[in-house]
């Protein structure tokens, strides 16, 4: 489980630190205030920490290592952000040497590690990895915005041999999209989805299709862009890239979905941090946030949730964070609602 994050001269952050929950913890901002960096930052350190277990095992790293894992972070970091290199993410700062990095804190402090960016002397930079005393073997997901089951049939193999502009987040998905199915998956998140979108998700010969009792196979792209991000996450689930110790990382779960079906994302996000799955999603979504805190309160013991606000400031960006929405001074989401109410209210008189 993922405790803090430490963020110093990175993209839009000058420093930032984040003291996570181990259940559900939600960003929210307005667009540029780097919500969706902070998801990718965490996500590309503990995805390449997963992937070294199929490397190297789950021993201590050795010093020998090192130089691999060097450039196996900065690959991940610049594939990620789908940057040019490791130095244009960073705030260069011409009074110092220290460019940038970060810093990941778990509860097992065997797994902490960090990266630094350092600019030695004029024209020089040097990227060094921390990595941690021994590899995390977990299951780790990231969910884009848009759909992927659509973009699935031959991108992995495609993105692997030819230059796309598409973050690796989305290549990282469909692998697991494309993972065999357990004998035993989450039986009732399942039917929640499936319910949801009366019908369920098939991989057939590299495909995706859309059944229905109604209507039968349907190829995936004539399906709305809706239903096939239920869709998606029904079957990350179907294969087991969700799993308790894990970790999921959701931009925009709201995007492209009217409010009922909102309200069955926000109904499978309660459920899988109850699973003790360590969620991180970015929203826009008041209705989200609202439907998230209507769950919470129904459970007769709360579980753990932390929010964090991200404003744009002269220096880079601030972070307000809590227990609850309440402890938010700064929320834009909530005003921006308020004010359109207001606005619509003045109509009316």
């Amino acid at each position: 489980m993922l405790k803090k994050l430490i963020i110093k001269k990175f993209t839009v952050f000058t420093q930032a630190d984040f003291e996570f929950s181990p259940g559900l913890n939600i960003l929210v901002g307005e667009n540029g205030t780097g919500k969706s960096h902070v998801l990718k930052i965490i996500y590309a350190l503990i995805a390449e920490n997963n992937a070294q277990t199929r490397k190297q095992g789950i021993r201590p790293i050795s010093k020998e290592s090192v130089t691999g894992v060097m450039v196996d972070y900065a690959n991940k970091l610049v594939n990620v952000f789908r940057a040019d290199s490791v130095k244009s993410l960073m705030r260069v700062d011409k009074s110092s040497s220290f460019t940038g990095g970060a810093y990941l804190s778990f509860k097992d402090s065997r797994f902490d590690c960090s990266f630094t960016h350092r600019r030695p002397y004029e024209g020089v930079t040097s990227f060094t990895p921390d990595p941690p005393g021994e590899w995390m073997p977990v299951t780790v997901a990231f969910i884009p915005t848009r759909e992927l089951l659509t973009i699935y049939p031959g991108f992995a193999s495609l993105y692997e041999t030819r230059y796309l502009k598409f973050e690796e987040t989305y290549y990282d998905t469909c692998l697991l999209l494309g993972e065999p199915l357990l004998k035993k998956p989450m039986a009732d998140l399942l039917l929640i989805l499936e319910s949801a979108m009366n019908g369920k998700t098939e991989l057939d010969r590299d495909r995706f299709y859309f059944v229905t009792t109604e209507q039968g196979k349907i190829e995936m792209h004539m399906v709305a862009e809706g239903i096939r991000k239920l869709a998606m996450l029904a079957q990350l689930i179907a294969v087991g890239a969700l799993q308790k110790g894990g970790y999921l990382f959701w931009d925009e779960p709201e995007a492209n979905l009217n409010p009922r079906l909102i309200k069955v994302v926000a109904s499978v996000i309660h459920e899988l941090s109850k699973m003790e799955i360590q969620i991180f999603i970015a929203t826009h979504s008041l209705f989200l946030l609202r439907e998230l805190e209507v769950l919470q309160g129904a459970e007769k013991k709360a579980l753990p949730q932390r929010y964090f606000a991200l404003t744009k400031s002269n220096g880079g960006v601030e972070l307000e964070q809590g227990d609850s929405i309440e402890d938010i001074n700064t929320l834009v989401v909530l005003d921006e609602e308020l004010l359109q109410s207001d606005r619509y209210m003045a109509l009316e008189s």
